[in-house]
């Protein structure tokens, strides 16, 4: 997988233990009662915001996380956007899935997620894996959103070498604070729960070498 997994004794990770029932529809977990999935893979990492009844750390399949997507509204502005993780096809890639059960906390959880993700245009429905050997997902049918390359999402940046990611990041900054906040928060989170992404560690790497040189 693009993020190299290994296991930090801090993880908490909570591999299913319970067969899916495959007559469920998405959205549910070994239960009856139907709960919203909500898959973190940035800033949601470290920082639900709304609501949840539970966390678990594991993975998506198909998908990469890179710093493609434009932020205008949060770690940027319109004049110097900042940049922030989307997702596009690979082979997978680690996160974590949040368990939200009540009707009242879905609706204000969907409230809240659609305003701070508002920035991206696509929502996806995917499987979840707590373990790399397991043949069955522990979830199925969690939301995830997206920021595609259409030409609909005026705020797409895509590709760009590490340095030229990095100097953009150092030098934004928006309402939601410095766009290296977002940076090294994210490679932190991801450190804690044992995932090494080697695309957000170089970017990392490259804008703390940008910030020493600065002084």
């Amino acid at each position: 997988m693009f993020c190299s997994f290994y296991i930090n004794p801090t993880s908490q990770i909570k591999p299913s233990s319970v067969p899916l029932d495959p007559s469920l529809p998405a959205g549910h977990l070994r239960k009856k009662k139907m709960v919203m999935w909500v898959f973190g893979y940035g800033s949601l990492i470290w920082k639900a915001g709304f609501h949840y009844d539970d966390r678990l750390v594991g993975f998506i399949k198909d998908y990469r996380r890179v710093f493609y997507q434009g932020s205008t509204d949060h770690r940027g502005t319109p004049e110097y956007p900042g940049r922030t993780v989307t997702l596009e096809p690979a082979e997978g890639e680690w996160g974590v899935a949040y368990k939200v059960s009540r009707k009242e906390d879905q609706e204000v959880a969907l409230t809240y997620l659609e305003v701070r993700e508002k920035q991206y245009d696509k929502k996806a429905y995917v499987d979840f894996f707590t373990k790399e050997t397991a043949s069955s997902p522990a979830v199925t049918g969690l939301m995830v959103y997206i920021a595609s390359p259409d030409k609909a999402n005026s705020n797409y940046l895509g590709p760009a070498s590490v340095e030229e990611i990095a100097k953009q990041i150092v030098g934004a900054e928006g309402p939601s604070g410095p766009n290296t906040d977002y940076l090294f928060s994210l490679e932190k989170a991801l450190l804690q729960m044992g995932c090494k992404d080697e695309h957000v560690m170089k970017i990392a790497d490259e804008a703390r070498k940008l910030i020493e040189e600065a002084k």
